[in-house]
C-alpha cells in the first residue's frame, strides 16, 4: 500500500533549510554539538577575539539574550547561542568572551583561525556572521539582517 510519506527537509545554508551539524569543543575541552540544543531557537555566531566589527556587535547580542532566553516561541522554547570562534589563541578567546560577558554556556573553536572546520562549513568569508535557527534546527534569518537590532526585531515576530 500506499507507505507514509516522510519530508526530509534539504540541509543547506538557505532560510528554511535544516541546519548543518556542528560540533566542536569549549574552552575546557567539552563537545558541545549544535544539535544538543534542539528545542530552542538559536543564534550561530560566527565570530573572534580579533575582530573589531565583531567586539562592537557583542553588546546587542548579549542585550539580545538577556532579553529573550526564558521565551516562548512558535518553534522553539527559550533562546540561546551557540558561538562559535575563528581565534587561534585559546587566552585572547576566553578573555574576550569574559570581558564582553557572553553568559552562555556555549561557545566553541578549533582554534584553527581562518581554517576553522565550523567556518568551512557554514563558507563563512567574513565575520561576524550568524545563523538563527528553530526548535527544530531550522534556518529562520541569517546575515546582515540579523545585526544591530535586527536579531531582536526578528526573535519579537516569532514569539508565541
Amino acid at each position: 500500500g500506499a507507505g507514509e510519506r516522510v519530508a526530509v527537509l534539504c540541509q543547506g545554508l538557505g532560510i528554511g533549510n535544516l541546519a548543518p551539524e556542528l560540533e566542536f569543543n569549549d574552552p575546557n575541552g567539552k563537545r558541545i554539538a549544535l544539535s544538543d540544543l534542539r528545542g530552542q531557537m538559536v543564534l550561530i555566531d560566527f565570530w573572534a577575539s580579533w575582530c573589531g566589527p565583531c567586539r562592537k556587535e557583542n553588546p546587542n547580542i548579549v542585550k539580545t539574550y538577556k532579553k529573550f532566553k526564558d521565551k516562548s516561541f512558535e518553534n522553539g522554547d527559550g533562546f540561546t547561542i551557540y558561538s562559535v570562534s575563528l581565534d587561534k589563541n585559546k587566552k585572547s578567546w576566553q578573555n574576550a568572551i569574559m570581558h564582553d560577558q557572553l553568559g552562555w554556556p556555549h561557545h566553541v573553536s578549533d582554534l584553527k583561525y581562518w581554517q576553522s572546520e565550523a567556518a568551512e562549513i557554514y563558507r563563512v568569508r567574513s565575520i561576524p556572521t550568524a545563523y538563527l535557527i528553530n526548535g527544530d534546527g531550522i534556518i529562520v534569518g541569517k546575515g546582515n539582517s540579523l545585526r544591530g537590532g535586527g536579531l531582536a526585531a526578528l526573535l519579537a515576530n516569532l514569539i508565541k
